[in-house]
């Protein structure tokens, strides 16, 4: 799939590539993101290359990844939102927010806009949300984008070598009041 460009009131959401090494660099300097993301940690300029130049376009061309730089239309970085296909249907949701712009709602805009795309464009029917248990911030993102907090699983999370306990949550494409591919039969 070639990758998409997506625009909300206040945003422009679209792939990352080499001219956005340096501001992904600097943005994952923040000790919060190498801490609460399995993003590796000291975050060097050689993972940053790898990210914008191959595991970016790579997602994109093989539907395995589809990774949104979120971007102020003056061009700032302000965010990474990201779904990872985990089973047919079904993807996984990521983020995290400079530090700068962090509270401004921009996670949630993007969050909920890339969600509406990989439901219409993607055909997936489920976006799942993890995030380590204290993660509040991420949390209070998730719920503010419509996600249904479902419980905590134990050990589901390996960060840096260590297992640790996570929330997860989902959204559904009738969060959002679209359609989903497949009937839906919840328990009742």
């Amino acid at each position: 799939m070639d990758p998409v460009t997506l625009t909300t009131d206040r945003l422009v959401l679209r792939a990352v590539g080499v001219e956005d090494t340096d501001a992904v660099f600097d943005a994952v300097q923040d000790p919060d993101i190498q801490r609460w993301t399995t993003i590796p940690s000291p975050y060097l300029r050689e993972h940053a290359t790898g990210f914008t130049d191959q595991m970016v376009p790579e997602g994109w061309a093989d539907g395995s990844a589809f990774t949104f730089g979120v971007f102020l239309p003056s061009g700032q970085l302000v965010a990474m939102v990201a779904i990872t296909m985990r089973s047919l249907g079904v993807g996984e949701i990521g983020f995290w927010a400079t530090k700068e712009h962090r509270g401004n709602g921009y996670v949630t805009e993007a969050s909920v806009a890339v969600s509406r795309w990989v439901f219409t464009d993607v055909s997936v029917d489920r976006v799942e949300w993890r995030a380590e248990v204290g993660n509040s911030g991420s949390r209070a993102v998730a719920e503010k984008a419509g996600f249904t907090i479902e419980g905590t699983l134990r050990s589901a999370i390996n960060n840096k070598g260590v297992r640790r306990d996570c929330w997860v949550g989902s959204l559904l494409p009738s969060d959002l009041g679209l359609p989903s591919t497949a009937p839906y039969l919840p328990a009742r």
